[in-house]
Formats: structure tokens, C-alpha cells, sequence
């Protein structure tokens, strides 16, 4: 059986630490050869525009464009539809690779065999 992580976070800069934890996490899994989605809600929305993870800054964390660079190489990143629709960011704006999919993609990802999700 293989193994998939679904990490959705919903801290941008409003939770630094939080939104640090969840891309790590992400990455540290991405490079140990687990199956990861990373899925993009609430605050954390915005580093689906390129530029935004330069500007995210806390003490002592891996850099947050060398994280999300390293999900996108290995895993996927996803921006919640609703989300993304509230902020007015379309599917041009993003970081290439980023995908907008909403809550039918996602329970279909946290309902397959050999997931875990977590939530930060």
C-alpha cells in the first residue's frame, strides 16, 4: 500500500510558525520520497502568487521559496477554489504548477487508501 500525505494549510503570516510547520513538513516528506499534496486555504492562499513565499519571514525556518519550490518539484500544491475566488487570484496568477481545485478534489484525495492529513 503506499503512502500519501494531504497537508492543508490555513496560516500565511497572520500564524508564521504554524505556516512554516505545514510547508516543512511538506518538504521534509517531499525529499524522503512520500506522496504529497499540499493544499493552499485561508491565509496561506497567497503563496500561490510568485513573489508572496519571498516575503514570508520567521526566525530560525528554512526559507519559504526554497520549501514550496521543493513541494513543487516532488508533490502538488493546490490553491482552494473558494479561496483563491476571494482574494480575486485566477489560475493565470499562480506560481507555475500550483492547481485551483476545490472541496470535491480534496475529499477525494483525503479519502483514498494509505492517506494521512493533517491540518495546520
Amino acid at each position: 500500500m503506499s503512502k500519501k500525505l494531504v497537508i492543508k494549510v490555513t496560516a500565511g503570516a497572520d500564524a508564521p510558525e504554524r505556516c512554516s510547520q505545514a510547508f516543512t513538513v511538506a518538504a521534509v516528506a517531499v525529499a524522503s520520497g512520500v506522496e504529497v499534496s499540499l493544499w493552499l486555504t485561508g491565509e496561506s492562499s497567497w503563496f500561490a502568487l510568485p513573489g508572496r513565499a519571498a516575503e514570508f519571514s520567521l526566525p530560525h525556518a528554512a526559507p519559504l521559496p526554497d520549501l514550496l519550490e521543493g513541494i513543487l518539484a516532488g508533490g502538488t500544491v493546490t490553491l482552494c477554489t473558494q479561496c483563491a475566488v476571494r482574494r480575486g487570484i485566477e489560475q493565470a496568477d499562480v506560481v507555475a504548477g500550483v492547481r485551483i481545485a476545490g472541496a470535491q478534489v480534496f475529499v477525494s484525495e483525503v479519502m483514498g487508501d494509505g492517506v494521512q492529513a493533517l491540518v495546520y
